[in-house]
């Protein structure tokens, strides 16, 4: 009988324990979210560009318009660029956010231009 009360008494622990990690992940998974200010992240290679915004066809495959406001901030290789020197062709990757149903661009990083590799002799 008493060898039935210790398995008891360990399961009920384990519930507890269990009970309290999972409040703790609960209270944690939206500041987690928030890490990145529920910004969407836009990857792939640019198909059109204007002065109001970007079309990327992405890695997936899909199509997305993603608009600049004055806020927007262009780099490639971590040195700041102007929006006019982003050109179709690009390899590119956007953090924006939802804003009246459209993306808006915060930050626009474009890759940094690849070596030509030498011709086969």
């Amino acid at each position: 009988m008493n060898r039935h009360r210790t398995n008891t008494t360990k399961l009920k622990i384990h519930i507890a324990i269990f009970a309290i990690v999972s409040l703790i992940v609960s209270l944690m998974l939206p500041a987690i979210a928030a890490a990145h200010g529920g910004e969407e992240h836009v990857t792939g290679t640019v198909t059109k560009i204007s002065d109001t915004s970007v079309t990327v066809k992405t890695t997936a495959g899909k199509t997305v318009e993603v608009g600049f406001d004055a806020k927007t901030t262009y780099t490639r290789a971590k040195q700041p660029i102007q929006k006019a020197d982003i050109k179709a062709g690009d390899r590119i990757v956007i953090h924006a956010a939802e804003v009246n149903e459209k993306l808006v661009a915060h930050t626009v990083e474009i890759g940094t231009a690849t070596a030509a590799k030498p011709a086969p002799r």
